[in-house]
């Protein structure tokens, strides 16, 4: 009934197993009295195609306006959380495990329970393909695309034969 969607720069995942993540949020948002209350929350990423909603959504405050509605976004229904997802995104449902006052924000860790992925960004083999998602980050005031891979784990210190033979430099 309170849904709300907030612009969160601090974010990212703290553990495989269990799949685990954080946010870090202000204590007076808005979004940060509904995730306390429903103990989850979605993780929707941003792609450049959403630039300018993840920008508003994150200058205007829920109390004042319905975020999905101003923007033009397509509340679904999450797979487990109660939360909604935001269609156009890449969702990552999440429970809230920890909160964790530290002063000026809140870092709220959760454990992953569902990731939501379109099909377009999945790959000829089923799996998902960070490479057709077209994501952005937010960094010092500006939003960054991502995406150009420009390496793996492990090429470092990989042989020059196998480097030569998977195609890296």
């Amino acid at each position: 009934k309170n849904a709300n969607i907030i612009t969160v720069a601090w974010t990212g995942i703290i553990n495989t197993n269990p799949a685990m993540c954080y946010i870090s949020v202000r204590p007076e948002r808005f979004s940060s009295g509904i995730i306390k209350k429903n103990k989850e929350f979605v993780i929707n990423l941003t792609t450049k195609e959403l630039a300018r909603a993840t920008d508003w959504c994150g200058v205007k405050s829920g109390r004042d306006f319905d975020k999905f509605k101003e923007m033009g976004l397509t509340k679904e229904k999450a797979t487990i959380v109660k939360s909604p997802m935001i269609a156009e995104s890449i969702s990552v449902e999440c429970k809230v495990d920890k909160i964790v006052p530290l002063g000026s924000h809140d870092m709220i860790t959760a454990k992953i329970v569902a990731i939501n992925v379109s099909d377009k960004f999945v790959n000829e083999k089923g799996a998902f393909d960070i490479s057709k998602c077209d994501l952005m980050a937010y960094a010092n005031g500006g939003y960054y695309p991502l995406g150009k891979k420009i390496g793996q784990f492990g090429f470092s210190v990989m042989k020059k034969s196998t480097k030569k033979k998977k195609g890296i430099r």
